[in-house]
C-alpha cells in the first residue's frame, strides 16, 4: 500500500504523483493509497479529497470509458481545459489570450458510436468500459440526446439480427431533422433477407436512413442537417460536430474571424459546417478530400435561397495542399483539419499570407504546431476560444484567428 499526492492531470484525465504515478479517478491537490502495479494505482482510496470533487451525476460513471472527469466540479474542468490549450501554446513560446471556455450542456451529443454484440441472451450495446474492450450498457446516459438514449434497444436489435458471435458491431446513431440516421460497420454481409428484417426493423423505430457496411443503404427519409441556410443530407458516418451548441460557438467564432471579407477559402470543408453559413456573406470555394461530402455540400448549397457563389473541389490536402499561387486570390481562410493537425497546408498559407486565418482545431498539441509555423511567418493570433462539445472528457477543441500584414 503506497501513499500519494496527486500534482496533476494527464492529458487522458489521470492524476499524476511523482514517481510518475498514474491515478484515474482522482484531482491535483488529492491524497490519495492504494497498490501500485506497473506506475498505476488502479484502485485508489481518496484519504483527503479535492474541494473540486463532486459525486458523479451518472450511475455509470464507474464502469463507462466515455467520461473521464465526471467526478471534477465543471468550473475547475473548464479552466483545466484552457490551461490544456495554454500550455500547448507555451510550448512554442506562444502567448495569446484564452477566453472562457464555451461547455455544452448535459444530454446535447446528437451523435453517438455505441458498440453492440451478441450473446447468449439476445445483444448487448452501450459504451465500452474504461481501458477495456468490455461494453456496458448505459441506459439514461447524460452525454446524448434523449433521442440517442432511447435508440439503444434498436442498437441492441441490430447486433441480434446483424453481429457475429465473435465480432462487434459500431453503430454510429446521429439525430437529424428528419429521424434518426444510422451507420453500422462490422456486421454480417445483409442478403436480401436479412434486408427485408432491416426495413421492418427502419419502420418500427422510425429511422430516417440506415447504412449497413459499405453496400447497403436504406433510405426512408433523408437525414437533413442544417447548415445556416441549407439543407445538407451528409453520406452515411459523415464528420459533424457534435452539439448544435458547440457547432453554433464554432461558427460564431469563425464569422467574426472572417469579418468582412469578400472571397473566402475553407479547407477540410466536410459537408459544409461553415462554408454554408459563410455564403450568405462571401463568395467561397470549399475545399475536402472526401467526395460524397463534397457533392452533399453542393447540392445543399444548389437548394439554398439567398447564398452566394460557393464554388468546390475534391482534394486531398495532406499531399496535395492548395499552393501559394492558389491561395493568394482570397481575402480570408478558414480550416479544420483533423487531429493531426495541417502542417503542409499551414506551411502554405503561412506563405501566401492570406491577411486572416480562423484556424478549427479539435488537438491543441498539433493545433500550437501549425500556430507556430504562422506565427514565424508574422502571424498575430487573437484570443482563443476553447469550445466542449465532450462535456466530462478530456477533449477538447477551439477556434481562433490569426492576422498579418500585407504590404
Amino acid at each position: 500500500m503506497e501513499r500519494v499526492t496527486i500534482e496533476r492531470l494527464g492529458h487522458q484525465g489521470d492524476g499524476i504523483a511523482a514517481g510518475p504515478v498514474y491515478v484515474p479517478g482522482t484531482l491535483p491537490g488529492e491524497v490519495v493509497e492504494g497498490e501500485v502495479d506497473g506506475g498505476v494505482m488502479a484502485q485508489p482510496r481518496i484519504a483527503t479529497p479535492s474541494d473540486m470533487r463532486v459525486k458523479p451525476p451518472c450511475r455509470h460513471a464507474k464502469s463507462c470509458g466515455g467520461c473521464q472527469l465526471q467526478h471534477a466540479r465543471d468550473d475547475f474542468t473548464a479552466g483545466w481545459k484552457e490551461g490544456v490549450v495554454r500550455q500547448a501554446l507555451a510550448a512554442h513560446g506562444i502567448e495569446a489570450e484564452i477566453l472562457p471556455c464555451l461547455t455544452s450542456p448535459a444530454r446535447s451529443r446528437r451523435r453517438a458510436a455505441f458498440s453492440a454484440t451478441r450473446t447468449k441472451k439476445g445483444a448487448l450495446a452501450g459504451f465500452h468500459m474504461k481501458r477495456s474492450d468490455v461494453i456496458v450498457p448505459v441506459g439514461g446516459c447524460l452525454l446524448v440526446e434523449p433521442r440517442l438514449a432511447s435508440a439503444l434497444e434498436l442498437v441492441e436489435t441490430l447486433a441480434s439480427v446483424g453481429a457475429s458471435r465473435k465480432s462487434e458491431l459500431s453503430v454510429l446513431v446521429t439525430t437529424s431533422a428528419t429521424g434518426l440516421d444510422v451507420a453500422v460497420t462490422g456486421g454480417k454481409e445483409a442478403d436480401p433477407e436479412m434486408q427485408e428484417t432491416l426495413a421492418r426493423l427502419c419502420r418500427a423505430h422510425d429511422v430516417a436512413r440506415l447504412a449497413w457496411g459499405e453496400d447497403v443503404t436504406l433510405t426512408r427519409r433523408p437525414p437533413i442537417q442544417r447548415m445556416g441556410r441549407a439543407e445538407v443530407v451528409p453520406p452515411p458516418g459523415a464528420f459533424l460536430q457534435a452539439t448544435p451548441q458547440g457547432e453554433a460557438a464554432l461558427v460564431d467564432g469563425v464569422r467574426a474571424i472572417v469579418g468582412d471579407a469578400a472571397h473566402v477559402v475553407d479547407l477540410f470543408a466536410g459537408c459544409g459546417t461553415f462554408a454554408l453559413p459563410l455564403a450568405e456573406t462571401a463568395r467561397v470555394h470549399a475545399v475536402e478530400g472526401d467526395k460524397a461530402m463534397v457533392a452533399a455540400l453542393d447540392k445543399g448549397w444548389r437548394g439554398a435561397e439567398g447564398l452566394r457563389h460557393v464554388t468546390h473541389e475534391a482534394r486531398d490536402l495532406f499531399r496535395n495542399p492548395l499552393l501559394v499561387e492558389d491561395l493568394k486570390r482570397f481575402d480570408a481562410a478558414v480550416i479544420d483539419p483533423p487531429r493531426a493537425g495541417a502542417e503542409a497546408q499551414i506551411a502554405e498559407l503561412a506563405r501566401a499570407r492570406v491577411p486572416r486565418i480562423a484556424y478549427v482545431s479539435c488537438n491543441p498539441v498539433t493545433f500550437a504546431r501549425d500556430a507556430a509555423t504562422l506565427v514565424s511567418a508574422g502571424y498575430r493570433p487573437g484570443p482563443v476560444q476553447p469550445v466542449d462539445q465532450f462535456r466530462w472528457s478530456t477533449h477538447v477543441e477551439l477556434v481562433v484567428g490569426f492576422t498579418c500584414d500585407t504590404a
